[in-house]
């Protein structure tokens, strides 16, 4: 039978030979997906380099908590059983190990559904949720879940004390972890407060956020991954998401492990009755335990019998009692760079414009200071957007987390400005400090074209009191290219020199029915095409004028023929073809 390996390893080398050992295995007898030498290649790059090029928090989703460690079995996750195998004798692992509890693995292929519709481009496969959920609670502890996706009890990382692990102060009052000293990663996923803050999804539909509900927290990690464009069918795109969400190699080689193991095989279990690993990676530190379920206090026990007989009383102490020694009080921790803070300061940041649906070429730029004025590194700096806008950071998020660097420096991802035009806020604000934020200001523009002109040159002609054949259709271009989006009006004008409306002749009809000779709101399309409706005729002869005008300046003047059918004026019909 083979060797299941799912015992209490340490961090270290062991841990590392394992897990390298576990993966060859893996990739070797079971996956095709991953080449291991690849990972490798790409896993050597320093986490914390990949967790500043992401912009993400410096300790990724989780803070990097402690997470399980257990690997999967080297057999396939479907094991036939052995020929040789007597009555009673156990069979291997893989099939339990391969067994996902039916709400939390719903709750992971409906995170799947979703991000393939939102972001096709992410290619994020739900066994990789599993990895991650696997790794991190045990598939909140075996499916202790109700039927709406929460877990029965709040699952708790440590609280990050920099006793042993990461130092993150309260960043949320207690909101989500009960905690309003220290941070502690949450729920199913281990999302910190700080984070969940801004990746917290509601995916179950009841309007709520719920960082324990596995649903929302499934969702939320799928969005979390799928940031900055990443591409999860890349091998170095998927293990810089990886290591984005917790910066360890071991994390980013076990959770591959599971990732592989999972994609070779799973089976639906009930609620409640999966497995919770045991190994853990803070085993051994200090101050260090498993993500917990806060219980009621138990009550101490009594004794069942009372005791017999009274001790004699003691007697006085012949000698007076030694005066003890003095106590040291608690030395107090210095400062951590956070504490040192006093003040947000711009950092050069230019002038932020942008036309709508473009990436801003300049990008915003904070720096952390002291009182003294003195640079703080080492901060993370959240900008996020701020009220109703559709301007997001590259990856499509309104929030972003950067730490600072030695020159206190922490530059925002490229802002990608949205459809709607005029001033967008994004403020800056110091995580886990409350100091004043810093406000920056950026301009959206609207769509322009520089050129407009019919796409054919069809005559367009119609007799008094009727219905031209043909529709007017336009494309805008901006620099030669199609202008797509861009907003233009159309009016039935008096005359080349007077640009108010005709009062008289063609005229278009409104959702009533009545004529109108102007129209606004008109946006072209993809390919820079704009169709106008309908256009009808009052029983006035002549040429008229129709004017189409775009953002950006751009415009074109359209003649148009109302005579009778015998009109000289009137070409015939062979002449005007339909549309």
């Amino acid at each position: 039978m083979a060797p299941h390996i799912g015992r209490r390893l340490r961090k270290g080398a062991a841990t590392t030979a394992v897990a390298a050992a576990a993966v060859a295995a893996l990739s070797a007898s079971q996956a095709p997906g991953v080449a291991v030498g690849e990972q490798n290649r790409a896993g050597a790059a320093d986490a914390h380099s990949a967790s500043e090029a992401t912009g993400s928090d410096q300790g990724g989703a989780t803070g990097n908590s402690p997470y399980y460690t257990d690997l999967p079995p080297l057999n396939s996750p479907n094991p036939a059983p052995s020929a040789s195998a007597g009555a009673g004798t156990p069979l291997a692992q893989g099939a339990a190990e391969a067994g996902i509890p039916a709400t939390v693995l719903d709750a992971y292929k409906k995170a799947e559904a979703e991000l393939a519709a939102s972001k096709p481009g992410c290619n994020l496969p739900w066994q990789l949720l599993a990895a991650i959920g696997k790794v991190e609670s045990g598939h909140a502890r075996g499916g202790q879940v109700d039927a709406n996706g929460r877990t029965t009890s709040a699952i708790l990382g440590p609280q990050l004390d920099g006793n042993g692990f990461a130092l993150i102060k309260d960043t949320d009052n207690g909101e989500y972890d009960g905690n309003s000293s220290y941070d502690q990663a949450v729920g199913p996923m281990q999302f910190i407060p700080s984070t969940w803050a801004w990746a917290g999804r509601d995916g179950n539909g009841d309007g709520l956020k719920d960082p324990n509900n596995v649903y929302d927290a499934a969702l939320a990690a799928g969005h979390y991954l799928c940031r900055n464009d990443w591409d999860l069918s890349a091998q170095g795109d998927l293990d810089r998401a990886i290591l984005s969400y917790n910066n360890s190699r071991e994390y980013l080689t076990t959770v591959l492990s599971w990732l592989e193991y999972y994609r070779k095989g799973t089976h639906e279990i009930p609620d409640g009755t999966g497995g919770v690993p045991s190994g853990r990676s803070d085993d051994g530190r200090t101050g260090s335990t498993a993500p917990s379920i806060p219980s009621l206090p138990s009550t101490p026990s009594r004794p069942s019998t009372p005791p017999t007989t009274t001790p004699p009383p003691t007697a006085p102490p012949t000698t007076p009692p030694t005066t003890p020694p003095p106590t040291t009080p608690p030395t107090t921790p210095p400062p951590t760079p956070t504490d040192t803070v006093d003040h947000l300061a711009d950092g050069g940041t230019a002038k932020l414009t942008a036309r709508a649906g473009e990436a801003f070429t300049k990008k915003i730029s904070t720096k952390a200071e002291t009182k003294a004025g003195k640079a703080v590194g080492k901060v993370r700096i959240r900008f996020t957007v701020v009220g109703d806008s559709d301007t997001v950071f590259t990856g499509g998020e309104s929030v972003a987390t950067v730490t600072t660097d030695a020159s206190g420096t922490a530059v925002a991802p490229t802002l990608q400005a949205g459809e709607k035009t005029g001033e967008v806020v994004i403020r800056a604000t110091v995580v886990g400090r409350s100091v004043t934020g810093l406000d920056y200001r950026a301009t959206v523009t609207e769509r322009v074209a520089d050129a407009v002109v019919r796409t054919d040159d069809t005559a367009l002609t119609c007799v008094p009191g009727g219905e031209f054949a043909d529709r007017v259709e336009v494309r805008a271009t901006y620099k030669g290219a199609a202008a797509e989006k861009v907003g233009a009006t159309a009016t039935l004008v008096t005359s080349a020199d007077d640009a108010t409306a005709n009062t008289e002749g063609p005229f278009f009809k409104d959702a009533e029915g009545n004529p109108v000779r102007t129209l606004t709101g008109l946006v072209t399309d993809a390919k820079g095409v704009l169709r106008l409706p309908e256009l009808y005729a009052d029983d006035t002869e002549g040429t008229f004028l129709l004017k189409i005008t775009t953002a950006g300046g751009a415009t074109l003047t359209v003649e148009l023929t109302v005579a009778a059918a015998d009109s000289p004026a009137s070409p015939s019909p062979s002449a005007s073809p339909s549309a």
